[in-house]
């Protein structure tokens, strides 16, 4: 029985689907107030996952 091929970009993809149901932000629409999660959603996510690759790099270079 041969075993399920795993995206790893899965996780990844559903990150992308969650911010695009929440709405991306629209240049030229300054009508709403600034919502961090809504308008640098993508920018904080990117920013964990480096942080997260440097903690795991310093971590197993030890």
């Amino acid at each position: 029985m041969p075993m399920p091929v795993r995206n790893p970009l899965r996780s990844l993809v559903r990150i992308a689907d969650w911010f695009e149901q929440r709405g991306v932000y629209v240049p030229g629409e300054d009508n709403h107030t600034v919502d961090p999660w809504r308008d640098f959603g993508w920018l904080i996510v990117v920013w964990l996952i480096a942080i997260g690759a440097l903690i795991l790099f310093f971590a197993v270079a030890t």
